[in-house]
């Protein structure tokens, strides 16, 4: 697999949100306007989905068993043997077009999820933190489409994408206590650049990019902003990306193909499929949460 594959050719709508399972070796992705989540099994090469009956736009595993989802505008923990979705809690209740999108946990497994207006309405989305405790802390407001979040392997840096400020933001991280401060440009994309989208780190504190419209994920150095590597994807519309497998250095990919004409489907047949690619570099496990 040093050469990118396509490993499960599911033709989602909108493929997002992938994340790795250490404890079942399994990778969790969605399709978030088709309302599934997909649970591919690596060692078999066989996949589970499961109809969410709503939104669902990020997805992690859960420390005691099973996962935590964002559906629409709540976060619900879903328990796989009893088939069984509780809710923890909802936000925003007073904008009827926003809906979560990209979510992922610190290494002390709180949830951390952003939202945004399905209308595209600038500055009306935000970023939460959700608790072990379940509860639900606001952190940042005037958000337009709310994407990639990471930290740095020391987990003192956050990282953070608000797609159409075409930017990476860096901010101090505190562990203890979940708190962000002193929010700096860590990469900036060129004016011409299609919009950044889900986001992952490796061991070395570089970070990967998927290209929304861009059909590529990017390598980069956050304390310079340069730009190291890229991948190219055969979907135009790349969105996410997270390190699987044993060693953690299998990169998992998701695409979409939402809104892509026929001429275009024509010539991309893989598009909103799950593919992977080796790596030289160890990534970041996916965190659990804790609660």
């Amino acid at each position: 697999m040093d050469s990118l594959q396509i490993v499960q050719n599911t033709k989602a709508e909108l493929g997002e949100g992938p994340s790795w399972d250490a404890a079942n070796n399994v990778l969790y992705w969605v399709d978030i306007t088709r309302e599934r989540l997909h649970i591919y099994h690596p060692y078999s090469n066989r996949q589970i989905t499961y109809d969410t009956g709503d939104y669902i736009s990020s997805v992690v595993p859960r420390r005691c068993g099973g996962v935590v989802m964002t559906l629409k505008k709540s976060f619900y923990a879903f328990d796989f043997h009893m088939n069984k979705m509780t809710h923890i809690g909802t936000v925003e209740q007073d904008k009827p077009h926003n809906r979560f999108n990209d979510g992922k946990c610190d290494a002390l497994g709180r949830y951390w999820a952003g939202t945004m207006s399905q209308m595209f309405t600038p500055g009306a989305g935000a970023l939460y933190c959700l608790e072990p405790d379940w509860r639900i802390k606001k952190v940042l407001g005037n958000i337009t489409i709310s994407n990639g979040i990471a930290w740095s392997p020391d987990n003192s840096v956050m990282y953070y994408i608000d797609s159409p400020t075409r930017k990476v933001m860096a901010y101090d991280y505190d562990l203890a206590t979940a708190t962000i401060s002193n929010p700096r440009v860590a990469v900036t994309f060129p004016a011409a650049e299609p919009f950044p989208d889900g986001m992952a780190t490796d061991e070395e504190g570089l970070i990967w990019v998927a290209i929304w419209k861009g059909g590529k994920i990017t390598r980069w150095n956050p304390n310079t902003g340069e730009l190291l590597k890229t991948i190219h994807v055969p979907a135009t519309l790349t969105t996410s990306c997270v390190f699987g497998g044993d060693d953690l250095q299998d990169l998992y990919i998701t695409s979409a193909r939402i809104g892509l004409k026929e001429e275009i489907l024509a010539k991309e047949p893989y598009a909103g499929g799950l593919f992977a690619i080796r790596t030289k570099v160890r990534g970041l496990p996916t965190y659990p949460f804790s609660g």
